[in-house]
């Protein structure tokens, strides 16, 4: 009677299996191995279904149960061997199949299966080399095509997931590591590869919890150990360069920063924020040119550091190298599209476009706040340096040169000396819009204008040629004329 009721049982199991409601068919099974805990067929349909419900390790008890009842089993084997494969273990799995095959020399099923589980341990060991080789794509490469046959191995999606962590695909590793926590609260290895991506994402405080969290439930989880050891350094290293900047010890926050740079070179986002500290301590010690160089290695490090843009645009700036400047400022500006940043990026245009023209501050020899006197004293002194008569016994090339400089300062002069073409010099305006050819106009009339000559009764070199033998009569004369 019992065996009856049992195979009633497994009949409605068999039943709820084909109209796919698993669940019902498994209740079934378990009543008919209730009944009949001897009977190995029971045990391998319920394996069945626990397989499709991707209940792999109960399916694999009672698939083992199955064969522990009857060897000869062919379907219990190779349940077997499918539920070791998709749990990752591709050893066990071709001995199942390989027993099949000897029950069985012609199953194709087994044979297919063979070939699947010699795929896996390729991929294994590819991804074992990759791995060494810190080639993180062929990892993940490796890992997904071996999922395709260990879908259920939790092994293979944890080394996916801190393969994807390595490469910066955050969010990606995040979910697969979430996807095994909800299947499997205790995993070690998912709570440290989630605690990867918050430390690798600059979260230090909430990855340290995790890697604890880790070493709670696998205390030799040495990965964890050390990410945890060098996420409390970083932090502390990182925060003490912060307080010495602040402090106003630059050499010391320099020193910080650096060490702290040592300690984990995969940590790209934390590193490229501390490149960017250190070149605020360079721009700060007027270091321009290191400040730009750690400023460039940290945009390289995170191309969508925005800080460390405006840093490296501002050294550019205070180094008057204004391609550049501009160049930082549009990155930045077609980023985020701030007021802030547009005012930056017209700032930086507008100094473009003035150093492109005559710097006549530079022609003269004066500083940009240079006061009317200053810039009345660097006119006469460049005037007469560079006056055509002066140098009327030197070759023809000298001549032609110092004839040019003398315009340049008679130009720079009638700028500089106009309040009102001063400012809009000073602002970026092109003076040729108002006040026509600037190259038109006459030297020369400038600077009898300048020496008092008017009709040109004023100053001349020839007026005293031992000028340039006697000095002090010179000066003397000079001062004559103004």
């Amino acid at each position: 009677p019992k065996r009856m009721e049992a195979e009633s049982f497994k009949e409605q199991g068999n039943a709820y299996y084909i109209k796919k409601d698993y669940s019902e068919a498994f209740n079934y099974y378990t009543k008919a191995i209730d009944m009949c805990p001897k009977n190995a067929s029971y045990y391998g349909n319920r394996a069945a279904t626990l397989m499709m419900l991707s209940r792999h390790r109960e399916a694999l008890e009672d698939s083992q149960q199955a064969v522990r009842l009857d060897d000869t089993f062919m379907k219990g084997h190779l349940r077997e061997g499918k539920c070791h494969l998709s749990l990752g273990n591709a050893m066990a799995a071709s001995r199942c199949f390989h027993r099949v095959l000897e029950l069985e020399p012609d199953n194709s099923q087994a044979q297919q299966e063979v070939k699947n589980a010699d795929s896996v341990l390729e991929y294994e060991k590819m991804a074992e080399i990759g791995f060494e080789k810190h080639d993180f794509r062929m990892v993940v490469f490796c890992m997904d095509r071996a999922l395709e046959s260990a879908s259920a191995c939790h092994r293979f999606k944890v080394l996916k997931a801190e393969c994807l962590a390595m490469l910066g695909r955050y969010p990606e590793a995040q979910s697969v590591a979430s996807d095994i926590l909800r299947m499997d609260a205790t995993n070690g290895d998912a709570l440290y590869v989630r605690g990867l991506c918050l430390y690798y994402e600059d979260c230090i405080d909430k990855a340290v919890q995790f890697f604890v969290q880790a070493l709670r439930m696998a205390p030799d989880h040495e990965k964890a150990r050390l990410a945890c050891r060098n996420a409390k350094a970083l932090k502390a290293k990182k925060e003490d360069g912060n307080q010495a900047f602040k402090d106003g010890n630059y050499d010391v926050a320099y020193e910080l920063y650096s060490e702290a740079l040592t300690i984990d070179p995969n940590n790209i986002k934390t590193n490229a924020k501390l490149f960017c500290n250190r070149g605020t301590v360079g721009s700060k010690v007027r270091l321009k040119h290191t400040a730009i160089e750690d400023c460039t290695k940290a945009v390289k490090l995170d191309e969508t550091y925005i800080k460390a843009y405006l840093r490296r645009a501002q050294c550019y700036m205070d180094k008057e190298e204004y391609d550049e400047a501009v160049r930082d400022y549009e990155k930045v500006y077609q980023t985020e599209k701030t007021k802030e940043h547009k005012h930056l990026l017209k700032n930086a245009q507008l100094e473009l476009k003035k150093s492109k023209r005559k710097d006549y501050y530079k022609v003269l020899g004066v500083d940009k706040n240079a006061t009317e006197d200053e810039i009345k004293k660097a006119y006469r002194k460049r005037a007469l340096m560079h006056h055509p008569d002066r140098h009327s016994s030197a070759s023809a090339e000298i001549q032609k040169e110092e004839e040019k400089k003398f315009k340049e300062v008679g130009e720079a002069f009638t700028v500089l000396s106009d309040p009102k073409k001063k400012s809009r010099y000073d602002s970026g305006h092109d003076l040729e819009d108002d006040t026509g050819n600037m190259g038109d106009f006459d030297a020369n009339n400038i600077f009898k204008a300048f020496f008092g000559g008017g009709g040109g009764q004023g100053y001349s070199f020839e007026a005293n040629q031992c000028m340039y033998t006697n000095s002090c009569r010179t000066q003397q004369y000079f001062l004559k004329t103004i």
